[in-house]
Parts: structure tokens; C-alpha cells; sequence
């Protein structure tokens, strides 16, 4: 009887000890189950508040939690116009171009006829239109003459304005006007061609629509294209973003190199040979503020800077489907907003730099965020757990890349200013079908728009500078701002 108790202990507690090692196993797999199941739901509610999706792409019938919202904050200021802010209403001008006349026809108390009577009061309204279309173009014949000489009997014919130089041909308003509806307003040629027919009188072809964005491209990339590159070059701070495009039914790439005040774009694949074809940062000194693509990292002869915006974005893939497991992500994401704030707030002092303290505030939490990311995934070979240690990697080796912006108060938080200018060619690209016809007309709009952009950001009409670039030639910015001398 001991021995068969004695056995029966001995089987118990093998028992137990094979029951411990399967709860173990089983436990482990439910963590890893669990991290998938947290990973595919960060990929079910990917938008684009915590990835690169464009925000056109966010579902319309769901309204995003307040947490992955817009993080501009209230200014608390009244919607609409602000008191004291210029109007912009119509008002009365004192040469109309037609003036009708209302009298009264008969009496509204006894019915006497008034057309005799005299006018007791006016009123003056007035409703402004758009003229009416010429019943055809406006043409203007150039007579180039020739003369004899009466002392050496020489003949001389006068100089042939540019604008005229074949028999027959359209103004630089026609044509500014054709790559302006192209380029500036996003329109696709056919539809260009029909709103030029419409609303001047012209009856041109789809052609000459698209021969005019070739035309302009041809006469920016000789003088206006390098011109401005050279400027980006020498900026202490400059961006650069690519965006993909489709063209003759491959995908391209869109690569923008900028400043506040300048803009140039070419087209290509996203290699290295590409980026350095942009013939901007070969030779740039300054500051590069980019997001994390790879294709930048040959150029380690500049400082380089990595976009908050796409940070936070990314922080966010994390924390959202574990808000407590992954708990460091939401707090390295409060240290890059307060660290922008602090920013801002020194800039608008008119400070150069931030204080002993405020930098080691900074780098507490910094530091403390990614200690804590450390702690919470030391364990666990699911996607997310996976994706959060890439993360950590990345907040660790980059750090000088990711804090530039507090050590250099002229470089900002965000790369918007590249972005802004990359969604131009979304826009064009959606309302043309998805794609361009043929790649030389992505590589034309590219230019044009580098043209356009630049000009709207030295506050210049964008019609105004394409008819002078079809008149006398392109504008050229004098500088890299328009304050410098």
C-alpha cells in the first residue's frame, strides 16, 4: 500500500508538471496570437492619421475618435471672419460700363401716367458679369516693312517681334492661358480645351492644349529650372519629399526638392541616381528635412533632419491597436509635440536656440519613452512587438536626426513644405483617369508646376507669370527669399 501511494504521488506530480509545461506553451501562444490579432487590427485601421495614407483615402461614414484627429489645436477664435479683418463684399463703382434706367410707368396711387413727371429719387444698384465671348478672336497683324536706303541704296527690314515670328500663330495669352488651366488648374487637356472655347471663343484643338505645357516646359527648363536649383542649393535649410505617379502604365516618381520660396521637381525611379539627378543636393551645404526613405542616406555630407509629422505617424501604428502595451509610443508622442511647442515658443520670442533646461527636459522624456518601449517589448515575436522594436532601433540611432529641429531652430517640425507641392501631381493625376498618356507629359507638368509653385510662393500671379514667360521669357526669383536684397 506505501509503495502503490508513493507511486501514485510520483505519477501526480509528473502529471502536474506536464500540465505547468503545456500552460506555459498555451500561454505563449495566446501572447503571440493576441499581438497578431493587435497587429492585423493596426492594419485594418491604418488611415491617415498613423500611416502615409492620404487623408482622401480615409472612409467618409467614419468619424475618427478625437485622439487621431487633426493635432492643430483650437485657437479659440469665432468661426468665419474675424472682427477687424478686411472685407471683401461688392461694392458701387462709379463708371459702370452700361447704365439702364427704371422709371415708373404710371402712378401706384391713381394710375396718371409719370413719363413727364420729375424725378423725385434714385437708387443706384449694380451687377457684375462676366462679358459677354467675342464672336472671334481679337487679331492683330503685324506689317514688318521694308526700306531702301537713300544714301547706299540698302534695304533694311525691320526687327519681327517675337510674339509674331511665323505667319500666323496664337498670342501668349491664349497660350499662357492653355498651360495655365493644364498646370495651375489641375484640368485634363480635353476639358481645358472645351472651358477655353467656352469662356473666350477660340475653337482650338486637344493639340494645341498640350503643345502649350510642352512649349512652356521647353522654355522653363533652359534658364528658369537650373536657376532655381542653384538657389535651393545654397539654402540653409531646404526639403525634399517623392510621391508616385503613373505614366504611359508604369509607375514613376515625382521628387521635389524646395524651400519656403522655391520649388523644383523631376520625374524618375527612386534611386540614388535619381535624387542626385535633381542636381540640387550634390552640392547643398544645409540642413535636409525629409521623412525616413533610405535613398537620402548616401548623402552624408549634409545634416539630415526626419519629419515629426511622419514620426508621430508611425507612433501611432503602434500605440492605436495597444494603447497599453505600447504605452512609451503615446509618450515619445507627447515629448515630439511638447519639443515643438517649445520651438515655436522660442521662435516667437525671437530666441535662437532653446535653454540648458528645456533641451534636458527633453531628452528626459525622450529617453525615458524609449526606455519604457524597451520594458514592454523585450518579449513577444508577433508583427506588433516586432514593429515597436524597429521603432525603438530607429529612436535610438536617429536621435540627432529626429531632435535636429531643437538644436536648430531654423529647421521646422514637419516636411509640409515639400509635401504641399508632391500633392499636385495627385490632383492632376486624379482628375485625369489615374494616369498620364505618356511619361513626357508628367515630366512637363513636373516643370511647369516647379514654375507655378515657386511664383505662388513669392506671392506672383500664376496667369500673370506664364504670360510673360510666352512674351519676353521666364521669371527668375532674385534670391532664395523675396526679403533679400
Amino acid at each position: 500500500m506505501a509503495a502503490d501511494g508513493g507511486g501514485g504521488q510520483e505519477d501526480l506530480s509528473a502529471q502536474l508538471a506536464v500540465l505547468r509545461e503545456q500552460n506555459a506553451v498555451l500561454l505563449e501562444r495566446i501572447a503571440t496570437l493576441e499581438g497578431v490579432v493587435a497587429a492585423l487590427r493596426a492594419q485594418l485601421e491604418r488611415d491617415s492619421s498613423n500611416s502615409g495614407k492620404p487623408p482622401s483615402s480615409d472612409s467618409p461614414f467614419v468619424k475618427k475618435p478625437a485622439a487621431k484627429r487633426s493635432m492643430r489645436t483650437r485657437t479659440g477664435k469665432p468661426q468665419g471672419k474675424q472682427p477687424g479683418a478686411a472685407g471683401t463684399a461688392l461694392r458701387l463703382v462709379d463708371d459702370p460700363d452700361v447704365t439702364l434706367m427704371h422709371p415708373p410707368a404710371a402712378c401706384g396711387g391713381c394710375g396718371r401716367d409719370l413719363a413727364e413727371a420729375e424725378v423725385f429719387a434714385e437708387q443706384r444698384r449694380q451687377v457684375v458679369d462676366i462679358p459677354r465671348v467675342p464672336p472671334r478672336p481679337v487679331v492683330t497683324e503685324h506689317r514688318v516693312q521694308s526700306k531702301a536706303c537713300p544714301g547706299c541704296g540698302s534695304v533694311t527690314e525691320a526687327e519681327v517681334p517675337g510674339i509674331a515670328a511665323g505667319r500666323v500663330q496664337y498670342g501668349p495669352g491664349l497660350k499662357a492661358r492653355a498651360a495655365w488651366l493644364t498646370c495651375a488648374h489641375f484640368l485634363p487637356v480635353r476639358r481645358a480645351r472645351l472651358t477655353l472655347n467656352a469662356l473666350l471663343g477660340f475653337r482650338v484643338s486637344d493639340g494645341l492644349v498640350a503643345a502649350m505645357r510642352a512649349k512652356a516646359a521647353r522654355l522653363l527648363e533652359e534658364q528658369f529650372l537650373p536657376h532655381v536649383r542653384a538657389l535651393i542649393a545654397t539654402a540653409p535649410v531646404a526639403h525634399a519629399d517623392e510621391t508616385t505617379a503613373r505614366a504611359a502604365g508604369s509607375l514613376r516618381y515625382l521628387h521635389v526638392a524646395c524651400t519656403e520660396h522655391l520649388t523644383a521637381m523631376h520625374v524618375g525611379d527612386r534611386s540614388a541616381e535619381t535624387i542626385d539627378a535633381g542636381m540640387v543636393w550634390t552640392g547643398f551645404a544645409g540642413v535636409l528635412v525629409r521623412d525616413g526613405y533610405a535613398g537620402y542616406q548616401h548623402l552624408t555630407e549634409i545634416e539630415h533632419a526626419w519629419c515629426g509629422i511622419h514620426l508621430v505617424r508611425d507612433l501611432r501604428s503602434v500605440s492605436d491597436p495597444d494603447p497599453v502595451g505600447q504605452s512609451w509610443a503615446a509618450m515619445m508622442v507627447r515629448t515630439l509635440l511638447m519639443a515643438n511647442r517649445l520651438a515655436h515658443t522660442a521662435r516667437d520670442h525671437g530666441r535662437q536656440e532653446l535653454t540648458a533646461d528645456e533641451h534636458g527636459q527633453i531628452l528626459s522624456w525622450y529617453h525615458g519613452a524609449i526606455a519604457q518601449g524597451r520594458m514592454q517589448n523585450e518579449t513577444g515575436r508577433d508583427p506588433l512587438h516586432d514593429a515597436a522594436r524597429t521603432l525603438i532601433r530607429r529612436f535610438e540611432r536617429h536621435q540627432g536626426m529626429i531632435l535636429r529641429f531643437t538644436v536648430n531652430l531654423q529647421v521646422p517640425f514637419t516636411n509640409n513644405t515639400a509635401e504641399l507641392p508632391a500633392r499636385s501631381v495627385k490632383v492632376q493625376q486624379r482628375t485625369s483617369g489615374g494616369c498620364w498618356r505618356t511619361l513626357q507629359g508628367l515630366i512637363d507638368f513636373a516643370i511647369v508646376q516647379s514654375y507655378l509653385s515657386t511664383a505662388t510662393k513669392w506671392g506672383l500671379d500664376t496667369l500673370d507669370v506664364l504670360e510673360r514667360l510666352f512674351t519676353t521669357g521666364p521669371w527668375l526669383p532674385h534670391a532664395i527669399n523675396p526679403d533679400t536684397a
